[in-house]
């Protein structure tokens, strides 16, 4: 914002206020991209949504959200604000659309009440989890007609029975991984009080029969099928991995099991584990395809934090940091609807692809898009005093918030 600010002439505090105080809608602008993407035909059929949370590090704890948690990118815990996301895709084209901050549950504590204030958090708000604010963005996608044929998520969601039992409820068809331990049935399981032969006789019902297995123990089961199946075209060739599926049941509640698919995927040495609510009549080829869309919101958010900014921006108010959202979902659907745009004017030259031997020649990418907008969107180039004030103000900046920092460290 600060580049954006010195490229316009506009005054560095004009920039902060529009993005922490100025009344604009953020839920608006992103309601607005979400409508755009309903119109597009590429996205009306067999699109999947995409739900993952980020972490991005901090350097404090005075920003909204930030504490000492799970930071994925950095594989251990940390200072970081954390968010929980969506993204839509279809055919190797994603766009992320909605997303919700976590706020960790101290937060909602009487030390952070003044805390609470400074940065903006409603004071109706209360504490949700993520798996609450997962919930939460894919209601909102359904209200929206959002066109979704499945929800995907990874084994932080996907072990979760209440949002497995959510999404069976409001009729959506989920592919939800989970851990190795998760234990599944291979028939439907008889509940009953077990039959002491010495002591007092049980009285809390449990599963009597069949016997119950962890999912990574039904790799090698004589009813696996296993199958090779190609995924989709990469610039490395054609992306493939071994699959097998079968029908399990899982215990939701005392007394009452389901029953799912459990689908296996193997990549070399490596196995993921995935359960699904799709029809009984649906095909190995189907479940694997679905399954593995869960790729794109990692690109999604990959690309949102190299290309798009959203790991470079400070945003100490909640307003800031959903004002922030919205502006990179608009740049993030910018791109893909370019993407989109491309694709459909300049269709592959046969001779290209004779010429390189190739039955697919590579997308444009987000990449791409943005070394062109810079040949029409040049950056000025400073000038000596210029960049020689810059450097003052940077050093000054940092000056003061030594400064700042080692008089809260004295105290009083």
């Amino acid at each position: 914002m600060a580049n954006l600010g010195r490229t316009g002439g506009i005054a560095e505090q004009n920039m902060q206020h529009f993005m922490s105080n100025s009344p604009w809608s953020g839920k608006r602008v992103r309601e607005a991209v979400q409508s755009e993407v309903q119109q597009r035909r590429e996205f009306a059929q067999g699109s999947m949504l995409l739900l993952d949370e980020s972490a991005d590090d901090k350097a404090g704890d005075h920003s909204v959200g930030d504490a000492r948690q799970y930071n994925g990118r950095l594989g251990k815990v940390d200072i970081s604000q954390v968010g929980v996301f969506v993204s839509l895709t279809n055919n190797g084209y994603q766009t992320w659309l909605d997303g919700e901050i976590f706020l960790p549950e101290h937060w909602f504590g009487e030390a952070y009440t003044k805390q609470r204030k400074k940065v903006g958090i409603p004071a109706e708000r209360q504490f949700q989890t993520k798996i609450e604010l997962g919930w939460k963005l894919i209601q909102r996608m359904q209200e929206r007609r959002m066109p979704m044929k499945a929800v995907a998520f990874d084994t932080l969601y996907g072990r979760n029975i209440w949002l497995r039992e959510q999404l069976e409820q409001a009729g959506l068809e989920y592919y939800a991984d989970v851990p190795v331990n998760t234990q599944v049935y291979l028939s439907e399981p008889v509940w009953g009080l077990p039959q002491n032969q010495r002591g007092p006789q049980g009285k809390k019902k449990r599963v009597l029969s069949p016997k119950a297995y962890r999912v990574d123990q039904l790799r090698q089961h004589p009813e696996l099928g296993w199958q090779t199946i190609t995924l989709r075209a990469s610039e490395r060739g054609q992306l493939t991995a071994d699959f097998a599926a079968r029908q399990v049941w899982t215990l939701r509640e005392e007394g009452r099991a389901v029953q799912e698919w459990l689908l296996l995927r193997r990549d070399g040495k490596h196995h993921s584990y995935t359960l699904s609510n799709a029809s009984v009549e649906t095909s190995l080829l189907t479940l694997a395809t679905r399954k593995s869309q869960r790729y794109f919101i990692e690109r999604s958010n990959q690309d949102s934090k190299s290309e798009l900014g959203w790991d470079e921006f400070q945003a100490t108010k909640l307003t800031a940091w959903d004002h922030q959202l919205a502006l990179t979902i608009l740049a993030s659907w910018f791109i893909t609807e370019t993407r989109l745009n491309w694709a459909a004017q300049y269709q592959h030259d046969p001779e290209l692809l004779a010429e390189y031997e190739l039955e697919l020649l590579p997308r444009f990418s987000v990449a791409n898009v943005r070394i062109l907008l810079r040949a029409v969107l040049p950056l000025p180039q400073l000038s000596p005093q210029q960049a020689a004030d810059l450097v003052v103000k940077h050093l000054d900046n940092r000056a003061r918030s030594r400064k700042s920092r080692l008089k809260k460290a004295q105290g009083p």
